[in-house]
């Protein structure tokens, strides 16, 4: 078993982490935090990774066949799309924001009362 997956999943995670912490910018924050959330990808398909194994497509396939975990793929599916839907629900309140505070710094943002 080669732990190198997890590794580079670990790597991706802190690298994205660290620049949610740094970020001065709100789309510089949406990248990084894109780039936390493809470290999942890594992991989940490194979780469900069958060494030699083919399609999960049992058609016509005989019995004892290796193959890698679908469940797993789904997962991974289902991240993306999740995934991409947040990156464009922050890009809308990053555009709103610019248009009435008239900066992306997140820091320069005064609160919002109701």
């Amino acid at each position: 078993m080669s732990y190198l997956p997890f590794v580079l999943a670990a790597w991706i995670f802190l690298v994205g982490i660290f620049g949610i912490v740094r970020s001065r910018h709100f789309i510089h924050l949406v990248v990084s935090l894109s780039l936390t959330q493809s470290s999942t990808y890594v992991l989940l398909l490194s979780i469900g990774y069958v060494k030699h194994g083919g399609a999960p497509i049992f058609k016509d396939v005989p019995l004892g066949t290796k193959a890698v975990d679908p469940v797993v793929q789904a997962l991974t599916l289902t991240d993306i799309v999740v995934s991409v839907t947040v990156a464009a629900l922050l890009l809308a309140v990053a555009i709103e924001a610019k248009k009435h505070a008239k900066t992306m710094n997140p820091d320069e943002l005064r609160p919002v009362r109701g």
